[in-house]
């Protein structure tokens, strides 16, 4: 492993134990180092959902450990979300489309980062079935097309819309970064040559940081101020991105 696969490998790590911690797994985080270290389009949307894959499954069995997991909020959005992750999925964008829809993620998770939803006032109601499915199938295949599991922007979606609390977010974003992230990578048909020789040991790396980060997370561990820290770097690389593309 080379000097440069061992920092982003650390950046790996620090972003998986980060996004763990709420819920997600990482892959806008993962899409920004990469970005700041000039990764080919080409290796970053494969690269990005299988550490998602693997940090997602982690934080899913701690969230459903801690009662988090809500099977009712989950089912609607991931039986549309699923399909769509593979049809985006397949589709390999050119670079000058890439490279500004990846901006606008990072630049859009940096803003959801900043943000600190406080508990609803009311008692969360889940979202009528219909409505689940139609946003289910738009953030699956907005996962599909840029790498990302589709969860930072569930989650959200979840606590701002009143259809359950921050918590309940949390433990239905990893399942559905899960499905999607799997989706995604069976959609793009994966072949091993696609991804970068150092991918076993970030994935090792991923798996440490996911671990430590999902378990203190289940747990209720405040992490504003990191979370902020960390949506300057997405909002740096995401500006990167942006202007590259002008």
């Amino acid at each position: 492993m080379t000097l440069h696969d061992l920092i982003l490998g650390l950046l790996f790590l620090l972003t998986a134990l980060l996004y763990s911690s709420v819920g997600h797994a990482g892959a806008s985080g993962y899409l920004a180092a990469m970005a700041l270290f000039d990764m080919a389009p080409a290796q970053m949307k494969p690269t990005a959902l299988v550490l998602n894959a693997c940090v997602a499954l982690i934080g899913t069995w701690n969230f459903w450990r801690g009662g988090w997991f809500r099977w009712r909020l989950f089912w609607p959005f991931a039986v549309t979300s699923i399909p769509a992750a593979l049809i985006g999925g397949a589709i390999t964008l050119p670079d000058i489309y890439y490279r500004p829809l990846v901006g606008a993620v990072l630049v859009y998770s940096a803003v959801r980062l900043l943000m600190s939803p406080s508990q609803a006032q009311v008692e969360p109601r889940p979202p009528s079935i219909a409505v689940a499915i139609v946003s289910g199938a738009v953030l699956g295949l907005l996962s599909g097309l840029t790498g990302v599991g589709g969860g930072i922007f569930l989650s959200p979606l979840i606590v701002f819309a009143g259809w359950g609390t921050v918590r309940e977010a949390s433990g239905v974003a990893a399942p559905f970064i899960l499905v999607n992230s799997v989706a995604g990578l069976a959609g793009r048909g994966l072949i091993a040559s696609t991804l970068p020789a150092a991918i076993p040991a970030w994935l090792l790396m991923v798996l440490v940081g996911g671990t430590i980060g999902s378990w203190l997370g289940s747990r209720r561990l405040p992490m504003l101020a990191i979370r902020r820290l960390l949506a300057v770097v997405l909002l740096l690389a995401g500006s990167k991105m942006l202007l590259a593309a002008i």
